[in-house]
């Protein structure tokens, strides 16, 4: 029996011929991430060790983007601990304000993610690196530190799902609808210690913005990660940020799958995720009338080029409703300026939104967004547990950017053909 992409990363990192789902494995690592939330634990672990150098100065990468530009006296602290690390032990990559953005949209965008490599960070939502068909997982900041000491960590090989889309995807249909509705149709454990890889004639044709969307949201399903076969439309992406050599991965024809499901994109419209989980979808149709206090746009999740240029042309000429807050966030500096260039930010600012610099601030209740007891919001974000931003008794919803901007126009939830 032949590999799985998963599975060929895996076996290549642990200096193996071939693993089996449920091996365990001591893997070496190209990347160990951390942000202003979890490296400082991880810094703490690490200082145990009293060790005088990390594995690799090169591929230890550190980004305070969740309380930053800083909120309070604790997250400058927590920003401190970051810098002083990185300037102790020479990290090169210390992305702070004015070069940073949010972690999972800036890897990618500066070469740091690529085809092949197997990829720690102390963050869940690092599977997103599996758009560029890398293997790449969250981790505890224990595990961290031990990566930033050893530059190793082990792995459970996990099965394989292999998610089949086919057909001709409809207008205002998004990779954000598709990990939607495959998180609605599997459930927010569907997947749960698996690799999710996606693949089919839709997916051939998908974006790279929209293949971050949703290798981003495997784990809302549990998934270990996600993963898409690198391609032509990658090559094309990684060519011209590339830092250092990579390598691609492809499944073998005679893989062996724990399942296999198929879904005809067809036949699908705008998603939305209910109140409390993102398993919880509906069709944009079948809405009904749910009123809106706030909107966000953006995350690590949709704030990419693409995103806030589907928002843009739905609110070019229009006004955010009196009665809904409109807060848009670029992914990284570099989105934020090409989005300014193009005229993305003047659509948003005369439409009555607020654009704010690169953070994570809104998406996990931390600053910038939060929302006040009995508020509801949309967001473009992927997580809408209770509390998630903000008052217990708030709600959260989750959409595409194209759902998102049509309700911040009507200020209850649209379908984008509606304004």
């Amino acid at each position: 029996m032949g590999m799985t992409v998963s599975q060929k990363i895996i076996a290549s990192h642990a200096g193996k011929d071939f693993v089996a789902p449920g091996e365990l494995v001591n893997c070496k690592l190209d990347v160990v991430l951390g942000n202003d939330v979890t490296a400082p634990v991880a810094i703490a672990e690490f200082a145990k060790l009293e060790m005088d150098r990390v594995f690799d100065v090169e591929k230890i990468v550190l980004v305070p983007d969740h309380f930053t530009p800083n909120k309070d006296i604790k997250s400058a602290e927590q920003s401190k601990i970051m810098r002083d690390f990185a300037r102790k032990f020479g990290i090169k990559n210390y992305f702070e304000i004015g070069c940073m953005g949010i972690e999972h949209c800036l890897l990618p965008e500066q070469g740091l993610a690529l085809p092949g490599d197997m990829i720690i960070g102390a963050d869940s939502h690092t599977c997103t690196y599996g758009a560029l068909g890398a293997f790449a997982t969250g981790v505890g900041s224990t595990d961290m530190a031990a990566g930033m000491a050893t530059g190793e960590v082990w792995f459970k090989v996990p099965e394989s799902i292999r998610f089949v889309y086919y057909g001709a995807m409809p207008e205002w249909v998004s990779g954000k609808d598709l990990i939607l509705h495959t998180i609605g149709d599997i459930g927010v454990d569907g997947a749960r210690y698996m690799s999710m890889e996606f693949t089919g004639e839709a997916i051939a044709r998908l974006s790279m913005d929209n293949r971050f969307t949703m290798a981003n949201m495997a784990i809302e399903a549990g998934g270990k990660n996600g993963i898409f076969a690198a391609d032509d439309i990658t090559r094309r992406y990684v060519e011209k940020r590339a830092r250092r050599p990579y390598q691609v991965y492809q499944s073998d024809a005679d893989a062996g799958y724990f399942e296999i499901r198929e879904y005809d994109v067809s036949k699908m419209e705008p998603v939305v995720a209910f109140p409390h989980l993102p398993e919880n979808t509906r069709p944009v149709s079948a809405a009904g009338e749910v009123s809106l206090d706030q909107v966000v746009i953006g995350s690590c999740t949709n704030g990419r080029l693409e995103d806030l240029q589907i928002a843009a042309s739905l609110l070019k000429g229009r006004k955010v409703h009196p009665e809904i807050r409109l807060i848009v966030f670029p992914g990284t500096q570099q989105i934020y300026l090409e989005a300014l260039r193009r005229g993305y930010i003047e659509t948003f600012i005369e439409a009555g939104a607020a654009v704010s610099t690169p953070t994570c601030g809104p998406c996990l209740g931390g600053h910038m967004g939060i929302l006040a007891k009995g508020e509801r919001a949309l967001a473009t974000t992927n997580r809408n547990f209770v509390g998630r931003m903000g008052h217990p008794e708030s709600e959260v919803y989750l959409s595409s950017p194209a759902v998102a901007a049509a309700s911040a126009i009507k200020g209850r939830i649209t379908p984008p053909w509606e304004v």
